[in-house]
């Protein structure tokens, strides 16, 4: 099902995510009398109280939790400092360039407990409050698990991103047997630069990023730019399935397969990233798959190497072994398993085993394809060659009439 939300249903329900908590009163007359929410994407989260008591108010706390995956029921406690009074107004901002942002859309549930001088103590009802960046006005498109916000061009630009993203999981799911577990959300920002105003600190590169603990993508795509904006869609969207299914407390994945797996969720390798690999077969200055399986080289060159490197390992993990394999792979990392002992139990080989096979894989496929030569016995070259010269007496005798007519 495709459906488009109006701006005004999103104001609507952005209207009703920020409506105070119930007003909450004890016996004793410990009232709450208003709390509200102020949002300023991407920086800050404000939150404000007032309450009223026969006696002192002495203790105000703030309690939020984060809508993310997680693996323990994660609650934060923010104690407010204030005078003591039967009538206090209370406010904390949560300061997002201290603790790390929220993407957008993120969902934060927040509520309040208050205690006055006689031990009283009242606490609100939860709210849902909805993180949104409110700075541009979003139309929305979803089909299946998965929405596309966008603020610039016309619905067909957000169907073209719709359609690239679904084949994406497509062929995530013909490689390796991967479903997207969870609804996913994705940001498209006109501009690099747009995108960057909503995230904290970014990097001047940053074109898009995955945020998997919120099912979540955020990515500026120009609309001249939509070749590649298509397969960075690709790319962050199969980041979002691999680490839906493989998260676990223990460990994460080689970053190799991670990387691999995503480059091959765009397609076909890019010219420009196979000359790199090629060029390093032929130079014998491959990457150990050891080194792959921790962060890349920030050397523009030696990145860009580990990137092929690692679509042309994937690659040939599924061309020789299945998807079947692959999502067996996948599924014992999810378990908790180190890099070697995964790839033992699943392919019989350690990360050096794989590395010798995969060298020997690549090199024979770049390997130039040897000119046939048929051997020939001595006698039958020397009446070729008599032939040949018999041939060419003949052809000059022709040529020579052919003047001798024409004279």
């Amino acid at each position: 099902m495709i459906k488009r939300v109006s701006l005004l249903a999103l104001v609507v329900c952005l209207s009703l995510v920020l409506l105070s908590p119930s007003l909450v009163q004890a016996r004793s007359g410990l009232t709450i009398l208003d709390s509200s929410v102020e949002a300023e994407f991407p920086f800050n989260l404000s939150f404000n109280l007032s309450a009223e008591s026969d006696v002192n108010i002495t203790d105000i706390r703030l309690h939020y939790a984060v809508d993310q995956v997680s693996f323990a029921q994660v609650t934060s406690e923010a104690y407010i400092e204030f005078v003591p009074s039967t009538i206090v107004e209370a406010g904390w901002t949560w300061n997002m360039r201290k603790t790390g942002g929220l993407p957008p859309g993120a969902n934060v549930e927040y509520w309040w407990t208050v205690e006055d001088a006689e031990g009283n103590r009242v606490e609100t009802t939860p709210v849902r409050v909805q993180f949104d960046d409110t700075r541009y006005s979003w139309g929305s498109l979803t089909e299946g698990n998965i929405t596309i916000y966008w603020y610039e061009e016309d619905e067909s630009f957000a169907q073209e991103i719709m359609s690239a993203a679904q084949q994406a999981l497509a062929r995530l799911a013909e490689n390796t047997g991967a479903q997207l577990e969870k609804p996913a959300k994705i940001y498209i920002y006109a501009n690099a630069q747009d995108l960057m105003g909503a995230m904290i600190y970014p990097q001047e590169w940053t074109g898009g990023a995955a945020f998997s603990r919120y099912g979540t993508i955020a990515i500026g795509i120009a609309p001249d730019n939509l070749y590649w904006g298509k397969r960075a869609i690709a790319h962050e969207l199969a980041h979002l399935v691999i680490h839906q299914l493989t998260l676990n407390p223990y460990s994460g994945l080689p970053v190799w397969l991670d990387e691999g797996l995503a480059m091959n969720a765009e397609g076909t390798l890019e010219p420009g990233f196979a000359t790199y690999l090629n060029q390093a077969i032929d130079e014998n200055s491959l990457i150990s798959v050891r080194s792959l399986s921790s962060p890349f080289s920030t050397d523009a060159k030696q990145a860009r190497l580990s990137y092929a490197q690692s679509y042309s390992l994937v690659e040939f993990l599924i061309s020789n072994y299945g998807q079947e394999k692959m999502l067996e792979l996948l599924n014992t990392f999810k378990q908790g398993s180190s890099y070697g002992k995964a790839l033992e139990k699943v392919y019989g080989f350690d990360m050096d085993g794989l590395d010798t096979l995969w060298q020997e894989y690549v090199t024979e496929q770049n390997r130039p394809t040897a000119v046939a030569v048929v051997w020939m016995h001595p006698a039958l070259i020397g009446v070729l060659s008599a032939l040949a010269v018999v041939l060419l007496i003949w052809l000059g005798l022709t040529i020579k009439r052919r003047k001798q007519r024409q004279g």
